[in-house]
């Protein structure tokens, strides 16, 4: 064997090996692609089946809250002012703290994304 044999031999061999890492890396990503999106799309509908809930328990709460409110005040609307009250306060809370609220969020994504 020459070595000019030898050096092609090597070649090919180093071009398959290439191509092997190729294939193997391009189904590597997209069984990562493919985790990803499972795992963000099973966050979502969680988030949305309890978001849905919860504000289903929130309405049951609030008008409960009113009504009581407006039984101990004599009077059934101004129950239902100062719970509204209550929840503008909270959104103008929620409004000024949402840069904060986002850090968090992107904090526990990335640690998902990014094992």
């Amino acid at each position: 064997m020459s070595v000019f044999e030898h050096i092609n031999e090597t070649s090919n061999k180093a071009i398959d090996k290439g191509e092997e890492y190729l294939k193997k890396s391009q189904e590597y990503y997209r069984l990562k692609v493919f985790q990803q999106l499972t795992s963000s799309m099973s966050l979502l509908f969680k988030t949305i089946f309890m978001g849905a809930l919860v504000l289903v328990a929130f309405l049951f709460l609030a008008i409960s809250a009113a009504v009581a409110i407006g039984n101990a005040l004599n009077s059934v609307p101004l129950g239902y002012l100062i719970v509204g009250g209550v929840f503008l306060l909270l959104s103008i809370i929620f409004y000024f703290a949402r840069g904060f609220i986002n850090n968090i969020v992107i904090r526990s994504l990335s640690k998902t994304f990014f094992e």
